[in-house]
């Protein structure tokens, strides 16, 4: 059970100057700026190896302003980027915790990539819903996995410390100050002290009960998240004074096949195509976000719906693993004609040709859609899709520098929090997700928080606690 306790009489096993719960992208980049900043830390993953929410993803991650845009012709900045932030959320984030991840992030790319040789470059031939620029940074692979497989050859290579199959269960503080944590291993329990403690646990999207607790919309949707997602650092936080913010706010998918269990690139829809029910028919505007759609999918009878495309559109989606790896598992179903995809589909075809005949370039539909020049041509695909909760955008307040947050505005003496342990800055809702906002939060907190903690590390922590 994750509970917080008094700091233990009989002291610690050793020490370290910064502990890092978790070891996905925010803690693996958290340790490498720690280490960076010239601390030792130490990385304490529940997994056999690293992974989380960062390896189901599609490893993109948002920046504005980079050398990899200005190569391409891409103009933007980060007030630019804060303000599509803000407008995805209607304007419901705190504005320094936005200016910070938007200002700080394309440095944060630069930085894997100068540093640490990560082969970045821009997605450039489709538009993510909300960005007003190409400003989506990814691998080769453009997958998550890759990401999290190079992060930890990089810690590797540097020499930081990462113990996997253990997971945190206490942290002790003494005056709301964090002293040390217990770790259980298969073996038994292990109490290490430190000097600050980064909470890089990712969110409560697999604890069932906070779910139907806090987002009940989406608690019977299929969860595409990682099980070790269990609310720790929202619980131990609490549980310390800390204040959290905006626990409804999480990112759905609305494009996960069924049933596979693939995630479908939601550059199908991006590029042109669109969404039916089970009776043929367009539900939605699928240009408002894939975090939405999951929402919009669960209304529909049985949970689900059919997205449908076409050759140019499967041959834009093909640049991520993801959808090759729905290809390679059957999930598609090809036809001449929409009236044989019907078919296949076990759709009404007259009502799915007439839905398809009424998408037009010329005009915004029914929905406000409005759809690039090109309009769907043979062959035809389509598969089907339910909706899913990837992981959760509310979490522990913080400020600038990571640095959680009391309600009365205070700090906690020494207590970070980054990624999915943070609160982000998608609102307080599915709807205010930003594409990339998961990793931005990830990459660019667990950057700062790094840096910061160890900066805090052994220095004089006497500053004012949580009353």
């Amino acid at each position: 059970m994750t509970r917080v306790a008094p700091t233990p009489p009989a002291g610690f096993d050793f020490s370290v100057p910064v502990f890092v719960v978790g070891a996905g992208a925010s803690g693996m980049v958290a340790a490498l700026s720690a280490s960076d900043s010239g601390s030792e830390v130490l990385v304490v993953e529940a997994d056999p190896l690293p992974g989380g929410s960062t390896a189901l993803s599609a490893g993109l991650i948002p920046a504005a302003g980079t050398e990899f845009q200005r190569a391409a012709g891409i103009d933007d900045d980060p007030s630019l980027f804060a303000t599509d932030i803000q407008r995805k959320a209607d304007w419901e984030n705190p504005q320094a915790l936005v200016d910070t991840l938007a200002k700080n992030a394309a440095p944060g790319i630069e930085w894997l990539s100068h540093q640490y040789r990560l082969p970045f470059s821009v997605v450039t031939d489709f538009d993510y819903p909300g960005h007003s620029r190409h400003r989506m940074h990814g691998l080769p692979s453009r997958s998550g996995r890759e990401l999290v497989d190079r992060l930890r050859s990089t810690c590797e290579a540097k020499g930081i410390d990462i113990i996997y199959n253990r997971r945190v269960k206490v942290l002790f503080h003494d005056s709301y100050r964090v002293t040390g944590v217990e770790v259980q291993s298969p073996e038994g329990c292990e109490r290490i002290g430190c000097q600050t403690v980064l909470l890089a646990c990712n969110g409560f999207g697999g604890n069932s009960e906070m779910v139907a607790r806090h987002i009940p919309e989406i608690k019977a949707a299929l969860w595409f998240g990682h099980d070790g997602n269990k609310g720790d650092a929202v619980m131990w936080g609490e549980a310390l004074g800390a204040e959290s913010l905006h626990l409804g706010a999480y990112q759905g998918h609305g494009n996960v096949a069924v049933p596979h269990g693939i995630l479908v690139t939601w550059a199908v829809i991006t590029s042109g195509g669109v969404q039916v029910n089970t009776k043929g028919r367009r539900f939605w505007d699928e240009s408002q976000g894939y975090s939405e759609a999951a929402r919009m999918v669960m209304a529909q009878p049985g949970s689900i719906a059919w997205t449908i495309f076409d050759h140019r559109i499967a041959s834009i989606a093909r640049q991520f693993q993801d959808f090759k790896d729905a290809e390679a598992a059957g999930a598609f179903r090809v036809a001449k004609t929409l009236t044989a995809l019907a078919d296949l589909c076990d759709l009404p075809a007259e009502t799915l040709c007439e839905t398809i005949s009424t998408i037009s370039s010329e005009r915004s539909d029914a929905f406000g859609r409005s759809f690039p020049r090109r309009k769907l041509s043979p062959p035809y695909l389509a598969v089907k899709v339910t909706g899913a909760l990837f992981h959760t955008q509310g979490g522990l307040n913080v400020n600038e520098d990571a640095r959680v947050k009391c309600p009365n505005g205070d700090l906690l003496p020494n207590l970070y929090a980054a990624g999915g342990a943070a609160v982000g800055v998608s609102g307080r809702r599915d709807s205010g997700y930003l594409s990339g906002n998961g990793l931005l939060s990830a990459v660019v907190l667990g950057r700062i928080a790094g840096q910061c903690a160890a900066k805090q590390a052994g220095a004089n922590l006497s500053n004012a606690a949580c009353t």
